[in-house]
């Protein structure tokens, strides 16, 4: 732990609040059963959450900082520092082992139980689109791997992606277009959406089995649009694929875009940015995305990616501070 770093003593009393509320919700029968009295409107059922759980993506340290905090072990370390209630693996993490070992793998589970910190989330890379057909079978099988790997971690929700075309130049091009790419040549996204269905179709027996829901992303390629993720789930129309909202994903109306898919929304990554992004910033109106999801009936997991440029040392504790306060639950 470095020196300076400190425990933000709000967060973790949240979180242990948030804890003891949890384990308090089996005992709500027994009182009713005696006859206990209701609970007014503005405090909400008797042993409910009063605030939705806020987690950690791993990616928010990976993605900007030295080798030291690529380590997963550090990261649950400072998920729970900071007070948050659980965590979710960016994969890249265990890839950047070139042999991860069974026990290896099982010792992030240990250590986030010693911690009490859920894993609740394995967030994965895959490509489907594409007309090379051996291409999206090796994809297939990866995401099948992956949700084997979720499943030995006792992670519930796998985040899944279309994949993209691959026509820019680098990912820095990508954003200069705002997300946008073309086809390859002789192609459309027409093409491709079947590609997508496929894939997905072929990997869901997997995830009934583990009991992994994948959560397909608004993310870039064919999930640019909500339209276009909507396409992909409702034609697979299954439980074990669902949909993970990004609040920083929608360049353009977010908030239309989001209830869009909201109903749909399985897991939310909440995007912040201080220090400035390192490819755009978004000024989000957190309480307006936290009423467009509770409107919608999402009741789970917020996630934290942090994607600005600050030190983590100051910029999480000012993230979970935004998150908490904005998805407070709210009873009519």
């Amino acid at each position: 732990m470095h020196p300076t770093e400190k425990t933000h003593p709000d967060s973790t009393s949240s979180r242990r609040r948030f804890l003891g509320l949890a384990g308090m919700a089996g005992m709500v029968p027994l009182a009713q059963a005696v006859g206990a009295q209701e609970p007014s409107p503005a405090s909400g059922p008797a042993g409910a959450r009063q605030s939705y759980p806020i987690i950690l993506s791993s990616y928010s340290l990976w993605r900007f900082y030295n080798d030291h905090l690529r380590d997963f072990h550090k990261c649950l370390d400072i998920a729970d520092q900071y007070g948050f209630d659980g965590v979710e693996l960016l994969l890249v993490q265990l890839q950047q082992h070139e042999i991860l070992s069974n026990s290896e793998l099982m010792s992030f589970k240990r250590h986030a139980l010693r911690l009490g910190l859920p894993l609740v989330g394995l967030s994965t890379h895959q490509g489907f689109v594409t007309p090379d057909r051996e291409k999206r079978k090796h994809n297939i099988d990866l995401t099948i791997g992956q949700i084997e790997t979720a499943y030995k971690l006792g992670i519930p929700v796998m985040r899944v992606n279309t994949g993209r075309w691959g026509t820019s130049a680098n990912f820095d091009a990508l954003m200069a277009n705002r997300g946008i790419e073309p086809p390859l040549p002789g192609y459309t996204d027409e093409d491709a959406f079947p590609w997508v269905i496929e894939a997905l179709e072929a990997c869901i027996p997997t995830a009934e089995k583990c009991g992994v829901v994948m959560a397909l992303e608004n993310h870039w390629g064919l999930g640019l649009t909500p339209e276009g993720i909507l396409r992909i789930v409702n034609a697979v129309d299954s439980p074990w694929l669902q949909i993970t909202t990004d609040t920083g994903n929608f360049l353009e109306e977010p908030y239309e875009r989001l209830a869009k898919i909201a109903p749909r929304t399985i897991f939310v990554q909440a995007k912040t940015y201080y220090g400035g992004g390192q490819w755009y910033s978004l000024d989000l109106d957190y309480p307006r995305i936290a009423r467009i999801l509770n409107e919608a009936g999402y009741r789970g997991y917020i996630s934290l990616e942090f994607e600005g440029m600050e030190d983590y040392r100051t910029a999480l504790p000012k993230s979970l501070e935004l998150l908490r306060s904005a998805f407070r639950r709210h009873y009519a």
